[in-house]
């Protein structure tokens, strides 16, 4: 029978906790896979297949959202009998005529009277004298016909890319700070693949910001949860808190002191709902917010780890990245929200801790705080 042939790399490093991720990750395939009838997961010592009954593309193109996964392959199952994996050899070989081929064998099962060597020699040959217009060449092959001698025979060739990185959940949660912006939703999308789960927190302030704006962010999130798990929202309400800011602190720090607001605020949703860590879309220098010293006093708020995936890439790696996981064209949307609306014409570069403290001294942030609205809202992965 054809299965699905699942790839996992840095997973088989783990050691001693090797079976947590490894369980991790077959939960979270039957979770992609759960909409497909006769589905069965299976796992073995560094390989982990999937029985499907049809629909084999459409369950790999999902597989392809799942991290942890760094490889897949569609094989033939078969006996571990040298005649039956003949037949399938020459079965699968005959879609090739004309092109070049070598075989590779794997035996972890050493109770298989065979060598690798040996298997790959016999096998060849079967293939040479079955199946026409096809030569061997060892070098540099147009196919390579991968067998893997376990509990069963394994065949296929050919492997598509998964995404890798880490099963999602196997390494906590951490709130986001989601702009609607290209960086935020890539800065999301990379923490998860290093098994994160997230929950993010959009600043709203109408009537400055559009509906439109929070239903981009809203999208998003829908993107972003196609990778392996439902997101909350947390919507701030931040009119009142940010025209207080922008009437009562200095106009060039109204950016940053904004910003340690914000921090301030996203923690304390990580502490509500058991987040360990924050997240940001922030990249060194790219914006009057991102400097090094501004960086530094945004920091100065928080409490807990605050995490910058972004921060040594250029915009053009961040856009490519964007693209390739769905999230750019979404991002684009005209829309603005609340980090571009109020910026000053002047905005200090390299602020000073001491001065941003007291710049926000006419604020009673922590009574802000604590009355503001926040809506949530549950973006599920199947939606």
């Amino acid at each position: 029978m054809d299965i699905i042939l699942i790839k996992y790399g840095e997973l088989a490093l783990k050691g001693d906790n090797r079976a947590f991720f490894e369980n991790k990750l077959v939960k979270n395939i039957k979770e992609a896979l759960k909409g497909y009838d006769g589905i069965k997961v299976e796992k073995t010592h560094g390989r982990i297949y999937v029985e499907c009954d049809g629909n084999v593309n459409e369950v790999i193109d999902k597989l392809k959202k799942v991290f942890g996964i760094v490889g897949m392959t569609v094989a033939k199952k078969v006996d571990l009998d040298l005649d039956a994996i003949y037949n399938a050899a020459i079965e699968l070989m005959r879609s090739y005529s004309g092109k070049s081929f070598k075989v590779e064998t794997r035996r972890p099962n050493k109770s298989f009277p065979y060598e690798s060597m040996e298997i790959s020699r016999m096998i060849g040959g079967k293939i040479l004298q079955n199946v026409e217009d096809v030569y061997v060449d060892v070098h540099n092959p147009d196919i390579v016909l991968n067998i893997e001698i376990r509990e069963k025979a394994y065949l296929y060739s050919g492997i598509t890319d998964g995404i890798g990185g880490m099963p999602l959940g196997t390494n906590g949660r951490a709130v986001v700070l989601l702009s609607g912006g290209i960086d935020s939703p890539v800065a999301a999308w990379m923490m998860m693949k290093r098994g994160v789960e997230i929950e993010a927190v959009y600043f709203h302030s109408p009537p400055y910001t559009q509906e439109r704006a929070k239903d981009k962010v809203i999208d998003l999130c829908k993107k972003l949860s196609e990778y392996g798990q439902d997101i909350y929202l947390h919507v701030v309400n931040f009119t009142d808190f940010q025209l207080a800011i922008y009437d009562k602190c200095p106009p060039k720090m109204t950016t940053i002191i904004m910003r340690r607001m914000m921090m301030r605020i996203a923690e304390n949703i990580a502490n509500k709902y058991g987040a360990k860590a924050l997240i940001t879309g922030e990249s060194l220098g790219q914006v009057a917010s991102q400097t090094i010293e501004s960086l530094y006093c945004t920091n100065a708020v928080t409490h807990m780890p605050v995490f910058r995936p972004l921060i040594g890439m250029d915009k053009s790696e961040i856009v490519e990245i964007s693209q390739k996981i769905g999230t750019y064209d979404i991002s684009i949307r005209p829309y603005e929200d609340c980090c571009t609306i109020f910026v000053p014409k002047h905005p200090i570069i390299k602020p000073d801790l001491e001065e941003v403290i007291e710049g926000e001294k006419n604020i009673d942030y922590e009574k802000f705080i604590d009355s503001l609205a926040i809506d949530q809202i549950k973006i599920k992965q199947d939606s």
